[in-house]
This record gives C-alpha cells, sequence and structure tokens, in this order.
C-alpha cells in the first residue's frame, strides 16, 4: 500500500458502511494451523484426491475420516492470533454491516469473535465447512461434531444414513454462495486476507466487488496471483498487517 494511502478508508468522508471480508489459510498460519497445500502438492501428507473428494470418501472412508479426525484433535492446540482478534475487535463497533467469509474449517474465527462479541451487523460464514461439525450422508443435515467419526458413524437423521465430515470437498459446490454474492453487489469495501488467490469461486470474489465499485484491498504474506485487480495491497506476515490495517478503519 502506497504511504498514506490508507486513510481514504477512514474518516467522516467516504467511510464504508458495508465491509465483506474473505480469510484464507494465510490468517490461520501462523497460530500453526498447516496451510491447505505444501509446495509437493500434497495436504498434510496426502494426496487431495484421497481425502477431500466424495469419490475418496466412498472409495476408503477409514482413510478419509482418520485424516479429519486428527485434523479435528489438532484444534486444541492452536488458537486464535493477532490477526482473528483484530478483526473480532473491528467487529465490535463497526457502523454498517460486515460479511466476514472463510475459507478455513477451523474454529479460530469463531473463538474470537466469541470472545469479543461482535455488533448486530456482522455474519460468519465458513463457505468450506467445518471441521467441527458432521453432516449426514443422505439427508445433508447438520450436527457438532467435537470428536473422532467412525468410517460407518450412524446418522442421527436417519435411519441408512452415515456422518461425514461438514467439509466442502473438490467437486462440491461451496456454502451459502448467494448470500455471499448479495454481499459483494452491495459492499463498499472488499479485503482479502491470506488467500492465494488460486481457489475458485473464492478468486473472482474481487472481481465482483470491483463490478459493484467497491475498493478493493490485499492484506497477504505475499502478493497473490490476482493482485492486478486490487486497489491496493499490503504485504507481511497476518498477525502485523491486518492489525494495522484495521487501526485505519
Amino acid at each position: 500500500m502506497a504511504p498514506g494511502r490508507a486513510g481514504r478508508y477512514g474518516g467522516a468522508m467516504g467511510r464504508p458502511r458495508n465491509l465483506v471480508i474473505l480469510t484464507g489459510s494465510g490468517i490461520s498460519a501462523e497460530s500453526g494451523v498447516p496451510t491447505f497445500r505444501a509446495d509437493d502438492g500434497l495436504w498434510m501428507g496426502h494426496r487431495v484426491e484421497d481425502v477431500a473428494t466424495p469419490q475418496a470418501f466412498a472409495r476408503d472412508p477409514a482413510l478419509v475420516q482418520d485424516f479429519y479426525n486428527q485434523r479435528r484433535r489438532q484444534l486444541a492446540t492452536v488458537h486464535p492470533n493477532a490477526a482473528h482478534r483484530a478483526l473480532a475487535d473491528l467487529a465490535t463497533h463497526w457502523p454498517g454491516e460486515i460479511l466476514l467469509v472463510t475459507q478455513n474449517v477451523d474454529d479460530l474465527h469463531d473463538r474470537a469473535h466469541a470472545a469479543t462479541p461482535p455488533a448486530p451487523g456482522f455474519d460468519l460464514i465458513h463457505m468450506h465447512g467445518e471441521l467441527l461439525k458432521a453432516q449426514c450422508s443422505v439427508t445433508g443435515d447438520v450436527c457438532d461434531c467435537p470428536g473422532d467419526l467412525a468410517p460407518d458413524q450412524p446418522s442421527p437423521f436417519h435411519p441408512r444414513g452415515t456422518l461425514r465430515p461438514h467439509i466442502v470437498w473438490f467437486g462440491e459446490f461451496p456454502l451459502q454462495m448467494d448470500r455471499i454474492e448479495r454481499a459483494l453487489a452491495a459492499c463498499d469495501l472488499f479485503v482479502s486476507i491470506g488467500t492465494s488467490g488460486a481457489v475458485w469461486p473464492a478468486a473472482g470474489f474481487v472481481q465482483l466487488a470491483n463490478l459493484a465499485g467497491a475498493r478493493t484491498v490485499e492484506l497477504n504474506l505475499e502478493p497473490s496471483r490476482g493482485r492486478r485487480l486490487f486497489d491496493d495491497g499490503l504485504y507481511g506476515p497476518a498477525t502485523e498487517v491486518v492489525p494495522a490495517f484495521c487501526a485505519t478503519l
């Protein structure tokens, strides 16, 4: 971000009221949550095709359940960091609407906002699902899931159903896209935090915000693939750039 440009997001004139924030794995990495994919293309030691598709679950439910059971247990060892807390603090006194859309399936945003309750205009969407929830294989109903799931875990929603992780796998449609697109069409400011700009449809959110006439800002460790689509960018560790940016608002 060029020196002095941060001021455009605050002050009495032109202050944005409707804010959409997108977060990706980069915001949770400093809490110790593994990022989505390593340089070798593996996801925590597994090929994505083996643990993150409906076909993988049908082929080897034990492997898939064990993979997500391990990830679920890891949540007990991680905590919200300064970036999560800065967004939670922003939401406590924002005068308009804030929609926080996260690609992350961890619960770090939830915990940060539970510790600092947001204003009425705030909403949080886990567009790729949540580790601490499970869904019925027959009805799609969702329930809390704080512990491990067995390969043939019975569903409380249907006598022939089993429970699977409440995760949007490759080949499945992200959650609440209609709500997200409506918010992008009405936003004054769109902020993308800790995303690679490589995963769709989230990578296209900046274009929808641009079409709506919103200011668009990227906060990231380094410029993403879509950097040219943003009006501004601020780069560095999330625990530094997110609190600094929120302070300008």
